[in-house]
Order: structure tokens, then C-alpha cells, then sequence
């Protein structure tokens, strides 16, 4: 079986790659008969000359490769037929953008594996980047602070060569007394609370966070039962809310009526509560004036994420009261950061980091009769046809939804 690490052509381009070179030679090392080669790649954030160094063969042409592996969406023009995919499709969702891929993806009878998709028994995901999207959220958003209040001056991530250079250049700051909320308790709060703890900001607990006062930069991390509560007043439970929230309505102004630095990491679920709508906004008791919202659900449960920004212009404003977008620096708007590919600011990290969770949970999956099912979960076509899994997108494919 040979595997391909394959070249990224989605524009912009997008520096991350499955597998470092040395994670690459691990698990050339512990997969003997496999055979790795790499796409030569102009853009990658490690160099041809890097995988050579490890003994891999740099090629131009993967037609007699197996399995494809990729991050972003493979262009149709460039899907080679009859092949093995991974790479990040967004076509789960019934994305409008991605209909076509789909289709061609049946078309050329490719079996195609989404990392969204690589889950657990469980149905919890088992690789991704939201981990470096926190970081990269929480950064951003202290970087907008700086530059809105000129208060300092930090430096694109994307500049930085990785996570210990983008900490040294926050060790260089000072904060003024705020008060930040962070939601969520997953990979993409694990990341930003790195940062909130690498600068260290006092964490509080959420109810000295919402009646006091400090003279001190202070963090309060909530999940889905702080900022949502039953209709009916009745205690509610983080299993029930997941499994069907619609009983659930949000509690989070209180916690908008103390908050200067709003970082949105949760997970948001389709029928769960907003935790702020524009109406909210309006309130002269809502206080929050910087958003880095690292979810990005636009038009979704954070008000104010009217788009995703890019990297090149990571901030924009928001006017609650027109409801429009602003200058990011505007007074009395909030300012948004919203970048929707923030791992992308930080490749060689995040690279690292992904094929890390890849090698352990899908490489050998391929030589173990996929004993713990983990390609089977992950398949979303096969045969030309969409798996059983996955046969609610065929009304998608066929252009009817």
C-alpha cells in the first residue's frame, strides 16, 4: 500500500500538512511495508528538501499511490480517480459551495474520508486543529485589544515562526484591568485558556465573576449549563442540552453585563439557544465591546459575527445599534475578530499536532482490519455510492436541497 501526502491548491493558500516530516519517518518506522511519498509542494511550511532529509521520496506525480491524504478540499480538476481520500471536505453539512466536489468525488468512484468525520465510539472527534485555533483566537483577540486601545502593539501569528515565539511576544505586553469570559471545554477552550494562563490572568470561579469587582485582568471559563437554563426553571443537565436543547433558553446576559473580552469557544448545536441576539446588544447593560469569536457561526449564536474575517484583515466593528458593520476601532462598536481558518496562522504547530492524533488513530486502522471501526465511520462514499452513514446528503448531491 503506498500513502501520498498530498499538495494543498485551495486558494488562499494553506501551509499545514497532514504529517511533519518526523512524524512522518515515526510512522514510516512503525509501518514497515507502507510506502510514504510526498507531493512536492512550493507552499508547505516544511520543505521538500526537509522530507527528503528523512528518506522520502518527493515526487510530481502520486497517480500509483493508494490513499490520498490531504487538509483542505482537493480542487475537482486535480481528484485523481479510483483513489482513497482524507482531507477536510465541508460537504457534511449540506455546504451549497461544496455540492460539486461531492458530486465528482461519486463520480470518480473515490472513497472519501473527512477528518470531521474520524470519530470515537463515542461520536467524539479524534483529530482536528481546534486546539490551535484557540490559541491563534485568544492572540488574535489580544492583539485587536492592543492595536484598537493603543495599548501595545503584537504581531501577526502568521509572522511568527510557532506557538513559543507567538508566547514570547505576549510575555512583552501589559493588559488593563478586564474582565474576560471564555466559553466552551473543548480542544478549541483548551487552546485559548493557554493563553489566558500563559499571560497570567487570574481564573475565577463564575459566581465571584459575576458580583465582584477586581483591580486585576481576570477569566471566568463557563460551558452550556452557565449560559443556558431550562424554560421551565428546572435544573437542567449538559447531556440533556446535547442531546436536544430545545427546552433550553440563554442565560448569558448576566454575564455579558460584566464582561469587557468575550472569547467564543463553544460548540454550538443546531436548535440551541443564541447567547446573544442583536436585541441584546442594544442593552445598556451589555458591556462587551471585543468578540473573538473562534466558532464563527455567522448570523449564529454571537451576535456580532456578522462574517468570518480573513487573516489579512482579521477585525472588523459592529454598531449595535444599526446593526452593521463598522471600523474595527469605531466607538462605541464591538470589536469582532471572526477568522474561520486561524490554524492556518500557526502551520508548522498545528501540522505537528494533527499528525500526531493521525498517526495514532487512523494509520493503524489500515493494518488492523479497522478493528476499533474507525475508517468505517469516517467513510462517507464508496463504490461510487454514498454510505449508509452518510445517505442523508444524497438529496444534497442531487441538487434538491
Amino acid at each position: 500500500m503506498q500513502f501520498a501526502i498530498i499538495k494543498e491548491r485551495k486558494t488562499p493558500p494553506d501551509r499545514r500538512v497532514v504529517f511533519s516530516p518526523l512524524k512522518l519517518a515515526e510512522a514510516q518506522k512503525e509501518f514497515t511495508k507502507v510506502t510514504f511519498k510526498v507531493e512536492s509542494s512550493d507552499i508547505r511550511v516544511f520543505s521538500d528538501e526537509q522530507y527528503k532529509a528523512e528518506g522520502f521520496e518527493v515526487v510530481n506525480n502520486i497517480d500509483d499511490c493508494d490513499v490520498m491524504i490531504g487538509v483542505k478540499e482537493v480542487p475537482i480538476e486535480n481528484l485523481i480517480p479510483n483513489k482513497k481520500y482524507f482531507f477536510f471536505s465541508h460537504t457534511i453539512k449540506k455546504q451549497p459551495y461544496n455540492r460539486e466536489l461531492l458530486k465528482a468525488i461519486l463520480e470518480k468512484n473515490i472513497e472519501l474520508y473527512d477528518h470531521e468525520t474520524i470519530v470515537g465510539s463515542n461520536g467524539f472527534r479524534l483529530i482536528g486543529f481546534g486546539y490551535y485555533a484557540g490559541l491563534v483566537g485568544a492572540y488574535n483577540g489580544f492583539r485587536a485589544l492592543g492595536l484598537r486601545d493603543g495599548l501595545f502593539q503584537l504581531p501577526k501569528a502568521e509572522t511568527l515562526t510557532d506557538l513559543n515565539a507567538m508566547k514570547t511576544e505576549l510575555d512583552k505586553i501589559e493588559l488593563p484591568n478586564i474582565k474576560i469570559l471564555l466559553s466552551g471545554t473543548g480542544k478549541v477552550a483548551r487552546g485559548a485558556k493557554e493563553i489566558l494562563d500563559h499571560l497570567n490572568i487570574k481564573q475565577v470561579s463564575d459566581a465571584l465573576y459575576l458580583t465582584s469587582k477586581f483591580t486585576e485582568p481576570v477569566y471566568c471559563l463557563v460551558d452550556v449549563m452557565e449560559y443556558s437554563k431550562r424554560k421551565d426553571g428546572k435544573v437542567g443537565s449538559t447531556e440533556e442540552f446535547y442531546k436536544d436543547a430545545t427546552n433550553y433558553e440563554s442565560n448569558f446576559m448576566p454575564y455579558a453585563k460584566e464582561t469587557d473580552f468575550f472569547i467564543a469557544g463553544h460548540f454550538y448545536g443546531t436548535g440551541a439557544p443564541y447567547l446573544f441576539t442583536r436585541a441584546d446588544a442594544k442593552s445598556p447593560n451589555f458591556n462587551i465591546n471585543l468578540v473573538a469569536d473562534i466558532s464563527c457561526d455567522v448570523d449564529g449564536p454571537v451576535a456580532s459575527t456578522l462574517r468570518a474575517s480573513t487573516i489579512s484583515e482579521p477585525f472588523y466593528g459592529y454598531d449595535p445599534q444599526s446593526e452593521k458593520e463598522v471600523a474595527y476601532n469605531e466607538v462605541g462598536a464591538i470589536t469582532v475578530m471572526a477568522v474561520d481558518n486561524l490554524p492556518c496562522e500557526l502551520p508548522k504547530d498545528a501540522s505537528e499536532g494533527f499528525g500526531e492524533q493521525f498517526l495514532k488513530h487512523v494509520i493503524p486502522a489500515f493494518f488492523n482490519n479497522d478493528a476499533d471501526g474507525i475508517l468505517e465511520r469516517a467513510r462517507i462514499t464508496k463504490d461510487g455510492k454514498l454510505t449508509e452513514k452518510f445517505s442523508y446528503l444524497q438529496d444534497y448531491v442531487n441538487g434538491e436541497e
